[in-house]
Protein backbone atom coordinates (compact mmCIF):
# COMPACT_ATOMS: atom_id res chain seq x y z
CA UNK A 1 0.00 0.00 0.00
CA UNK A 2 1.08 3.57 -0.71
CA UNK A 3 0.57 5.78 2.33
CA UNK A 4 0.66 9.10 0.46
CA UNK A 5 0.73 10.36 -3.11
CA UNK A 6 1.89 13.77 -4.34
CA UNK A 7 1.01 15.40 -7.66
CA UNK A 8 2.63 18.63 -8.87
CA UNK A 9 0.37 20.55 -11.23
CA UNK A 10 1.07 23.31 -13.71
CA UNK A 11 -2.65 23.57 -14.65
CA UNK A 12 -1.96 22.14 -18.16
CA UNK A 13 -3.93 19.48 -20.05
CA UNK A 14 -1.06 17.01 -19.60
CA UNK A 15 -1.08 17.81 -15.91
CA UNK A 16 -4.82 17.10 -15.77
CA UNK A 17 -4.26 13.57 -17.10
CA UNK A 18 -1.50 12.97 -14.56
CA UNK A 19 -3.83 14.27 -11.83
CA UNK A 20 -6.47 11.68 -12.78
CA UNK A 21 -3.83 8.95 -12.40
CA UNK A 22 -2.79 10.32 -9.01
CA UNK A 23 -6.42 10.46 -7.85
CA UNK A 24 -7.22 6.92 -9.06
CA UNK A 25 -4.15 5.50 -7.30
CA UNK A 26 -4.99 7.44 -4.14
CA UNK A 27 -8.48 5.92 -4.15
CA UNK A 28 -7.14 2.40 -4.68
CA UNK A 29 -4.70 2.86 -1.79
CA UNK A 30 -6.98 5.04 0.41
CA UNK A 31 -4.03 7.36 0.78
CA UNK A 32 -3.39 11.05 1.28
CA UNK A 33 -3.23 13.07 -1.95
CA UNK A 34 -1.16 16.27 -1.93
CA UNK A 35 -1.79 18.56 -4.92
CA UNK A 36 1.23 20.84 -5.33
CA UNK A 37 1.87 24.00 -7.32
CA UNK A 38 5.22 25.79 -7.36
CA UNK A 39 5.25 29.53 -8.01
CA UNK A 40 7.37 32.61 -7.24
CA UNK A 41 7.06 34.16 -3.76
CA UNK A 42 5.07 37.13 -5.08
CA UNK A 43 2.65 35.07 -7.18
CA UNK A 44 -1.04 35.47 -6.40
CA UNK A 45 -2.92 32.40 -5.20
CA UNK A 46 -4.29 30.07 -7.88
CA UNK A 47 -6.50 27.91 -5.68
CA UNK A 48 -9.38 28.03 -8.18
CA UNK A 49 -7.08 26.58 -10.89
CA UNK A 50 -6.12 23.47 -8.92
CA UNK A 51 -7.63 20.21 -10.25
CA UNK A 52 -11.28 19.97 -9.28
CA UNK A 53 -11.38 16.79 -7.21
CA UNK A 54 -15.13 16.71 -6.62
CA UNK A 55 -15.87 17.35 -10.30
CA UNK A 56 -13.80 14.36 -11.37
CA UNK A 57 -15.20 12.09 -8.64
CA UNK A 58 -18.74 13.01 -9.66
CA UNK A 59 -17.89 12.16 -13.30
CA UNK A 60 -16.57 8.80 -12.14
CA UNK A 61 -19.75 8.13 -10.18
CA UNK A 62 -17.95 8.13 -6.82
CA UNK A 63 -19.59 11.26 -5.38
CA UNK A 64 -23.15 12.56 -5.43
CA UNK A 65 -23.92 15.80 -7.24
CA UNK A 66 -24.41 17.72 -3.99
CA UNK A 67 -21.35 16.30 -2.21
CA UNK A 68 -19.24 18.72 -0.18
CA UNK A 69 -15.47 18.85 0.30
CA UNK A 70 -15.68 16.96 3.57
CA UNK A 71 -17.48 14.10 1.82
CA UNK A 72 -14.40 13.20 -0.25
CA UNK A 73 -12.63 11.44 2.61
CA UNK A 74 -15.70 9.63 3.91
CA UNK A 75 -16.77 8.39 0.47
CA UNK A 76 -13.39 7.55 -1.08
CA UNK A 77 -10.91 7.29 1.81
CA UNK A 78 -8.73 9.97 0.17
CA UNK A 79 -7.62 13.00 2.17
CA UNK A 80 -6.82 15.80 -0.28
CA UNK A 81 -4.51 18.76 0.46
CA UNK A 82 -3.90 21.65 -1.96
CA UNK A 83 -0.46 23.13 -1.29
CA UNK A 84 1.26 26.19 -2.75
CA UNK A 85 5.07 26.08 -2.77
CA UNK A 86 6.89 29.41 -3.06
CA UNK A 87 10.09 29.15 -5.10
CA UNK A 88 11.67 30.79 -8.15
CA UNK A 89 12.92 27.37 -9.30
CA UNK A 90 10.24 24.72 -9.86
CA UNK A 91 12.55 21.72 -9.49
CA UNK A 92 14.24 23.11 -6.36
CA UNK A 93 10.95 24.03 -4.68
CA UNK A 94 9.37 20.69 -5.46
CA UNK A 95 12.46 18.74 -4.41
CA UNK A 96 12.59 20.60 -1.10
CA UNK A 97 8.96 19.76 -0.37
CA UNK A 98 9.40 16.10 -1.28
CA UNK A 99 12.53 15.73 0.83
CA UNK A 100 10.67 17.17 3.82
CA UNK A 101 7.47 15.14 3.39
CA UNK A 102 8.63 11.90 1.69
CA UNK A 103 5.45 10.71 -0.10
CA UNK A 104 5.22 7.09 -1.12
CA UNK A 105 4.68 8.01 -4.77
CA UNK A 106 4.95 11.09 -6.97
CA UNK A 107 2.75 11.30 -10.09
CA UNK A 108 3.60 13.91 -12.70
CA UNK A 109 3.58 14.80 -16.38
CA UNK A 110 6.71 15.48 -18.44
CA UNK A 111 7.02 17.44 -21.66
CA UNK A 112 10.07 15.34 -22.58
CA UNK A 113 12.63 18.01 -23.42
CA UNK A 114 15.60 16.53 -25.28
CA UNK A 115 19.16 17.46 -26.17
CA UNK A 116 20.12 21.14 -26.15
CA UNK A 117 16.50 22.10 -25.47
CA UNK A 118 16.79 20.40 -22.07
CA UNK A 119 19.84 22.54 -21.27
CA UNK A 120 17.91 25.75 -21.97
CA UNK A 121 14.48 24.80 -20.63
CA UNK A 122 15.42 22.15 -18.12
CA UNK A 123 13.64 18.94 -17.18
CA UNK A 124 11.82 19.32 -13.88
CA UNK A 125 10.76 15.67 -13.74
CA UNK A 126 14.32 14.44 -14.33
CA UNK A 127 15.79 16.75 -11.71
CA UNK A 128 13.21 15.82 -9.11
CA UNK A 129 13.62 12.07 -9.62
CA UNK A 130 17.40 12.35 -9.48
CA UNK A 131 17.47 14.58 -6.39
CA UNK A 132 14.73 13.21 -4.12
CA UNK A 133 14.80 9.39 -4.47
CA UNK A 134 10.99 9.25 -4.46
CA UNK A 135 9.30 6.57 -6.62
CA UNK A 136 7.74 8.53 -9.49
CA UNK A 137 5.11 7.71 -12.10
CA UNK A 138 5.73 9.95 -15.13
CA UNK A 139 3.41 10.44 -18.08
CA UNK A 140 5.62 11.46 -20.98
CA UNK A 141 4.47 13.39 -24.06
CA UNK A 142 3.61 10.18 -25.99
CA UNK A 143 2.19 8.13 -23.13
CA UNK A 144 -1.35 6.82 -23.44
CA UNK A 145 -3.39 7.03 -20.26
CA UNK A 146 -3.91 4.05 -17.95
CA UNK A 147 -6.93 5.75 -16.36
CA UNK A 148 -10.11 6.32 -18.37
CA UNK A 149 -10.94 10.01 -17.94
CA UNK A 150 -14.70 9.43 -18.14
CA UNK A 151 -15.07 6.39 -15.89
CA UNK A 152 -11.95 6.42 -13.72
CA UNK A 153 -11.23 2.77 -14.56
CA UNK A 154 -7.54 1.84 -14.25
CA UNK A 155 -6.21 -0.48 -16.96
CA UNK A 156 -2.98 -2.01 -15.70
CA UNK A 157 -2.52 -5.57 -16.88
CA UNK A 158 1.08 -5.77 -18.11
CA UNK A 159 4.24 -4.02 -16.87
CA UNK A 160 7.49 -4.02 -18.81
CA UNK A 161 10.48 -4.15 -16.43
CA UNK A 162 13.84 -3.48 -18.11
CA UNK A 163 16.88 -4.48 -16.01
CA UNK A 164 20.64 -4.26 -16.35
CA UNK A 165 23.68 -5.19 -14.31
CA UNK A 166 23.98 -1.61 -13.06
CA UNK A 167 22.10 -0.40 -11.18
CA UNK A 168 21.49 -3.74 -9.50
CA UNK A 169 17.91 -5.02 -9.89
CA UNK A 170 17.90 -6.30 -6.29
CA UNK A 171 14.62 -5.32 -4.66
CA UNK A 172 13.12 -3.90 -7.86
CA UNK A 173 10.14 -6.25 -8.03
CA UNK A 174 9.44 -5.88 -4.31
CA UNK A 175 9.23 -2.11 -4.81
CA UNK A 176 7.00 -2.59 -7.85
CA UNK A 177 4.72 -4.90 -5.87
CA UNK A 178 4.24 -2.15 -3.28
CA UNK A 179 3.40 0.48 -5.88
CA UNK A 180 0.96 -1.79 -7.76
CA UNK A 181 -0.62 -2.83 -4.46
CA UNK A 182 0.09 -6.51 -5.15
CA UNK A 183 -2.61 -6.50 -7.83
CA UNK A 184 -1.20 -9.48 -9.72
CA UNK A 185 -0.35 -7.68 -12.96
CA UNK A 186 1.72 -9.58 -15.52
CA UNK A 187 5.40 -8.66 -15.16
CA UNK A 188 7.61 -8.88 -18.26
CA UNK A 189 11.25 -8.61 -17.12
CA UNK A 190 13.60 -7.92 -20.02
CA UNK A 191 17.30 -7.28 -20.64
CA UNK A 192 18.80 -5.86 -23.82
CA UNK A 193 21.95 -7.93 -24.37
CA UNK A 194 23.27 -11.49 -24.18
CA UNK A 195 23.77 -11.97 -20.43
CA UNK A 196 21.06 -10.88 -18.02
CA UNK A 197 21.58 -10.29 -14.29
CA UNK A 198 19.76 -12.55 -11.85
CA UNK A 199 16.56 -11.06 -10.46
CA UNK A 200 14.29 -12.17 -7.63
CA UNK A 201 10.57 -11.62 -7.22
CA UNK A 202 8.78 -9.93 -4.33
CA UNK A 203 8.80 -13.26 -2.43
CA UNK A 204 12.42 -14.08 -3.28
CA UNK A 205 11.64 -16.42 -6.16
CA UNK A 206 13.89 -16.49 -9.23
CA UNK A 207 12.37 -14.61 -12.17
CA UNK A 208 12.82 -15.50 -15.83
CA UNK A 209 14.39 -12.65 -17.79
CA UNK A 210 13.55 -12.26 -21.48
CA UNK A 211 16.56 -11.29 -23.62
CA UNK A 212 16.17 -8.66 -26.33
CA UNK A 213 18.55 -7.52 -29.08
CA UNK A 214 19.13 -4.11 -30.58
CA UNK A 215 19.84 -0.49 -29.58
CA UNK A 216 18.80 -0.21 -25.93
CA UNK A 217 16.33 2.67 -25.93
CA UNK A 218 14.78 1.94 -29.32
CA UNK A 219 14.37 -1.74 -28.41
CA UNK A 220 12.72 -0.92 -25.08
CA UNK A 221 10.44 1.71 -26.63
CA UNK A 222 9.26 -0.91 -29.12
CA UNK A 223 8.70 -3.48 -26.35
CA UNK A 224 6.73 -0.91 -24.34
CA UNK A 225 4.10 -0.74 -27.09
CA UNK A 226 2.66 -3.99 -25.70
CA UNK A 227 2.69 -2.82 -22.07
CA UNK A 228 0.47 -0.59 -19.95
CA UNK A 229 3.41 0.73 -17.94
CA UNK A 230 7.21 0.56 -17.82
CA UNK A 231 8.93 0.20 -14.44
CA UNK A 232 12.66 0.80 -14.24
CA UNK A 233 15.45 1.72 -11.88
CA UNK A 234 17.50 4.83 -12.47
CA UNK A 235 20.94 5.84 -11.26
CA UNK A 236 20.82 9.35 -12.77
CA UNK A 237 22.91 10.81 -15.56
CA UNK A 238 26.65 10.67 -16.07
CA UNK A 239 28.91 12.18 -18.71
CA UNK A 240 28.45 14.84 -21.36
CA UNK A 241 26.93 12.49 -23.95
CA UNK A 242 24.23 11.32 -21.53
CA UNK A 243 23.63 14.92 -20.45
CA UNK A 244 22.88 15.86 -24.08
CA UNK A 245 21.00 12.72 -25.08
CA UNK A 246 19.44 12.05 -21.68
CA UNK A 247 19.81 8.94 -19.58
CA UNK A 248 18.06 5.73 -20.68
CA UNK A 249 15.28 6.49 -18.20
CA UNK A 250 14.77 10.05 -19.44
CA UNK A 251 14.72 8.92 -23.07
CA UNK A 252 12.16 6.23 -22.20
CA UNK A 253 9.97 8.86 -20.56
CA UNK A 254 10.22 11.01 -23.67
CA UNK A 255 9.58 8.28 -26.25
CA UNK A 256 7.55 5.47 -24.62
CA UNK A 257 3.88 5.08 -25.51
CA UNK A 258 2.92 4.30 -21.90
CA UNK A 259 3.66 5.83 -18.47
CA UNK A 260 7.05 5.12 -16.87
CA UNK A 261 7.40 4.26 -13.19
CA UNK A 262 10.86 5.38 -12.06
CA UNK A 263 12.19 3.61 -8.98
CA UNK A 264 15.44 5.20 -7.76
CA UNK A 265 18.09 2.55 -7.19
CA UNK A 266 18.94 3.83 -3.72
CA UNK A 267 15.34 3.96 -2.50
CA UNK A 268 12.96 1.46 -1.02
CA UNK A 269 9.17 1.64 -1.26
CA UNK A 270 7.42 4.55 0.46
Amino acid sequence: MIHSIAHPTDFSDAGATAFEHALRLAIDNRSTLDLLHVGPPDEAGHWHEFPQVRKVLRRWGLLKADAQVEDIASETGVRVHKIGIRSLDAAEGLARYLQDHRPGLLVMASRGHAGLERWTKGSVSAEVVRDTLVPTLILGPRARAMVDSETGVLSLERVLVPIDHSPSPDGLLAMLDTVTNGSGVAIDVVHVGNSAPAVRGAQGEKILVRLLEGPVVETLVHAAEQADMVAMLTAGRSGLLDALRGSTTERMIRDASCPVLVLPAAAGPG
